[in-house]
């Protein structure tokens, strides 16, 4: 008797899409890095002949890049995807975005032209600005179905962590990512929620604190013995979980905390640890220091 013919394996897919000069290509060679066959700017129309022939072919894992070069076929995608997960497919979509004064910035350090931008325009850095509010309107359906990270403040090396750390949650279950940031360097633009916590008792102005962080037992003491700072930790958590089943059934892959104080160090990683922990219990968990991680 012949032993029973075993089940083909399951392809793993991530759509790397975003706005042009918001790291993408480092995205890649991220998942490049994790064994990932990688395609960059592969034609929406060929996506599912593609998929279909390395499954075809036996792959296990595939990463693909889209970007706005491929404007007039982007309204496929979203189908598309679906249509995939459908067949068992598991699919990973994940939107790299910067803010637009970021943009200029790289656009103009690298010297690149924008994909949109009309080479003969009189003033070049309207017509830039024109071209990455364009490039957002086109992405717009996009973004709202992948997992968001804001490379704005961040370095290439923090963007490939990130990546690797999102591909090894799984694709079926809602991520809960949590993230400290600093106020004083911007709000990070990929977040679902943002909570303030600059009223809390500050470590900083303790000098035995000030080159400490939130990870540090001495400071996670200082902010413990402050009820302030654990009636926030209580009701964010709260709030976060009374709505995570309304998430799920909105098919939510992903959702973004971010917690806030003026450096960055001590108040919101204190409070993104615990959060984390508490929520890890029962959910899949990320977590992410801006400001933290870019000292590394």
């Amino acid at each position: 008797m012949s032993a029973a013919a075993s089940p083909p394996p399951v392809l793993d897919m991530v759509l790397i899409t975003g706005m042009s000069g918001s790291g993408k290509s480092v995205a890649l060679h991220a998942l490049e890095d994790a064994g990932y066959y990688c395609v960059d700017n592969l034609p929406p129309e060929l996506l599912l002949p593609f998929v279909a022939l390395e499954k075809q072919n036996g792959a296990t894992r595939v990463a693909i890049a889209m970007d706005v070069r491929s404007a007039t076929s982007l309204p496929l995608v979203p189908q598309q995807l679906k249509q995939m997960s459908e067949q068992g497919v598991a699919v990973q979509s994940i939107f790299l975005d910067a803010s637009t004064d970021t943009l200029l910035r790289r656009f103009s350090e690298t010297r690149r032209l924008h994909p949109l931008s009309r080479r003969n325009a009189a003033d070049q850095q309207r017509a830039l600005v024109d071209a990455i509010d364009e490039e957002r309107e086109l992405l717009g359906d996009m973004r709202e179905q992948a997992h968001v990270i804001d490379t704005s403040m961040i370095r290439a090396s923090q963007l490939q962590g990130y990546v690797k750390a999102l591909i090894a949650s799984p694709a079926t279950q809602l991520t809960l990512v949590f993230e400290s940031f600093a106020f004083k360097r911007g709000v990070p633009v990929d977040a679902d929620y943002v909570f303030d916590v600059r009223m809390l008792p500050n470590p900083h102005y303790e000098a035995s604190l000030r080159h400490l962080t939130g990870k540090d037992p001495e400071v996670i003491d200082y902010l413990k013995g402050h009820a302030e700072v654990g009636d926030m930790a209580r009701h964010i958590e709260q709030f976060i979980g009374h709505w995570l089943q309304a998430l799920v059934r909105d098919h939510r892959s992903y959702v973004t905390v971010a917690i806030g104080c003026t450096g960055g160090q001590h108040r919101s990683v204190y409070l993104v640890e615990q959060l984390a922990a508490a929520f890890s219990q029962n959910w899949v968990t990320l977590k992410r220091h801006r400001e933290l991680d870019a000292a590394l």
